[in-house]
């Protein structure tokens, strides 16, 4: 047992566009994105910084670090700035000053490298890039935001990602919360600031907080509905499913959820079809019983691989 970002994998995501700052004839700058996930808890940090180099990356892990603690291990690709950082890394730490005032056993960070060129090798960081940057450039558009501004879009993206859920915290039937990464890092889960729905007005009548309200608002709409679509998708049959049954705990699908707010509800009651396969279930969650067929919900824990029926090879047809 340990903390979380113990073990973090990190990666680059970008460029953007941004202002030099608030005003006309500002000019348009480049950012990126950093981020930095959990191996363990999948939790995820994000990071803006201004360039590639190995000086900004530096800045991004030394803030990092501050806020969610030491890192013993670093794992990424053979970027330059990455291997920048990890020859910094090691040149201050082998100077003699510093060994004379630190414990250099637990200061120091080791870098592990995947193979050139084999970006698979770091899934991972990949998924949760795609996962953070698919909607990002969907709902900012031809909005140029300040460096500040877009700092607090990826807060909110941030806070939206560690808020998906992974698995119940308890088998109790009364109990409708899920485990999500957010409880490694708060204890608790993510709850959103009340803030009105600016989703509806048109850009040109915000001022620029509500904008980066808006952009928040409508990537976690896009976020949660896409997310929700990638837990349901239907692959070919090759192996019977297990069917719902009563006490198996759900995330029911729900349209235009405030932000951070997830639909969670248990089994009470199923209803089979004709082929006696549980089409509909009843769903007790905190607004009272519900009934939705099973295309609307989703069971946890997510299942992160099934079983799938192999063929032998001399058994394949041409």
């Amino acid at each position: 047992m340990a903390r979380p970002f113990i073990h973090c994998g990190v990666d680059y995501a970008g460029p953007l566009s941004l202002k030099e700052g608030r005003g006309r004839g500002k000019r348009l700058v480049k950012g990126y994105i950093s981020l930095f996930i959990c191996l363990a808890t999948k939790a995820v940090h994000l990071e803006l910084v201004g360039d590639l180099t190995t000086d900004s990356f530096l800045g991004a892990v030394k803030r990092f670090v501050a806020r969610r603690g030491h890192v013993t291990d670093f794992y990424s690709d053979n970027g330059t700035n990455f291997v920048g950082a990890d020859r910094e890394f090691q040149r201050v730490l082998h100077s003699q000053a510093l060994k004379n005032q630190l414990n250099i056993v637990t200061h120091n960070i080791k870098w592990h490298f995947i193979p050139p060129r084999a970006p698979h090798q770091g899934g991972l960081w990949e998924a949760s890039i795609k996962l953070v940057k698919q909607n990002l450039k969907k709902v900012v558009g031809s909005a140029n935001l300040t460096f500040e501004e877009m700092y607090t879009v990826l807060a909110g993206i941030e806070a939206c990602v560690n808020s998906r859920p992974i698995t119940p915290l308890s088998n109790d039937p009364n109990d409708l919360n899920a485990l999500s990464p957010s409880h490694f890092l708060i204890g608790d889960l993510l709850v959103a600031p009340i803030e009105a729905d600016v989703t509806q007005l048109r850009m040109n009548t915000l001022s620029r907080w509500q904008l980066v309200d808006q952009i928040r608002q409508h990537y976690w709409r896009r976020w949660q509905r896409e997310y929700l679509n990638n837990l349901q998708q239907r692959t070919k049959w090759k192996s019977p499913k297990k069917d719902l049954v009563v006490g198996d705990m759900v995330l029911v699908k729900e349209e235009n959820l405030p932000p951070l707010q997830w639909s969670y509800g248990r089994v009470v009651e199923v209803h089979s079809g004709n082929d006696k396969k549980v089409r509909v279930v009843s769903i007790k969650t905190k607004g009272g019983v519900i009934k939705r067929a099973i295309n609307k919900v989703c069971v946890l824990p997510i299942q992160q691989s099934e079983t799938v029926t192999t063929v032998p090879p001399n058994q394949r047809t041409m």
